[in-house]
Formats: C-alpha cells, structure tokens, sequence
C-alpha cells in the first residue's frame, strides 16, 4: 500500500489489510493462479476482500441437490395424485420456492404445466449444485435444453439474427419458427 493510497481513517486500512491476509490464510487450501494472479494485480484492499470472500464462500459451500437447500427439503407430489388445478398451484409454488433461492427458469412457455413441473422435478430439485449463502446473481436454468437439443430453442426463442448464425454455422435450414403454446410470466432475473 502507498502513501497515496492510506486512507483518512488509518484503522479501517488497518482492518481491512488484517482481514485481507485472514482470508488469504483461509483460502491457502483452494490456492491455484487465480490467487497468485490477483496478487500482480492491483486493486483497492476492499475490492480485493470482496473478491476473496466470494472465492472463499464458493470453495466452502456444499454442493447438494437443489431440493436440499429448502428447509425442509422440497419433495413434491407426483403430478398423478393432484388435478390439473391443483398441479397448476404446485407448479408455481415450486417456481415461487426456486425463485427465493435465486434460480429462474428459461425457456419455459412450450412445455405445459405438466412437462414443466416434472422437468423441475426429475431434472433440477435433484440437480446437484453449489449452495452459497449469499449468492450475488441468478441461476439461470434453460429448460429448452439449448446446449443439447437446440430444435426447441430454434422453434420457439430464438431470435432471427441467432437463427441466421446458426443456418450459417450448420449449413441447413432451422425448424420453422412456431408461438410457444403455453405463454408464462414468470419471476425473472431483475438484473
């Protein structure tokens, strides 16, 4: 730290170059070049704490199934046992439940409800996942499947320019465009 850089109130550089080489110490196990290229770097004492409490809050957190970070854990009712009426409330309570814990879903408006809540059921509560406490952003979840099947994602969410990019790249034609069938305002990431 320079001259320059001492601040009006030298106990809260103090603090902050204490609680620096405490987090350090802590992420000694985790160490890999992320640290040691931090430290070429230079950024104000309190950006880099920010920096390394998220790195140590990452390394730290437990990675379970979505489902087990509710308390208790979310085990829904098979869509079997309940009438469309009642899987409608389940399906957004569910969407309601992930949306506090930060998870928004995408591409949701071709599956009915049923698709969609069982899709939430076998693919994302048993979903293994980092459980952060404080998480700064939103999982995003695609459940269009872009990154396997992009047929559902051509037809329905695409945009022209994407398709375009992709006809070019595949060298054939995408699938007709189509209006999802099942329209949804769902909670989604403010940012």
């Amino acid at each position: 730290m320079t001259m320059a850089e001492i601040s009006k109130h030298p106990s809260d550089d103090i603090d902050a170059m204490i609680r620096n080489a405490e987090l350090r110490s802590e992420l000694e196990p985790y160490t890999d070049e992320s640290i040691e290229r931090l430290g070429k770097r230079r950024l104000p004492l309190e950006v880099e704490n920010e920096y390394l409490e998220m790195m140590l809050a990452w390394e730290v957190a437990p990675v379970l199934p979505i489902a087990n970070w509710f308390n208790p854990p979310l085990r829904p009712i098979h869509p079997s046992k309940m009438t469309p009426t009642e899987l409608r409330k389940a399906l957004y309570d569910l969407i309601d439940a992930l949306y506090e814990k930060k998870i928004v879903l995408d591409f949701t408006d071709h599956l009915s409800d049923r698709e969609l809540y069982m899709l939430i059921c076998q693919n994302i509560l048993p979903s293994q996942e980092k459980m952060l406490a404080v998480r700064d952003g939103y999982v995003h979840w695609d459940c269009a499947g872009v990154g396997e099947d992009q047929e559902v994602w051509l037809m329905y969410y695409a945009t022209d320019e994407e398709r375009e990019a992709w006809e070019e790249m595949n060298e054939k034609s995408a699938p007709y465009r189509q209006e999802p069938p099942f329209p949804r305002d769902l909670p989604s990431d403010p940012s």
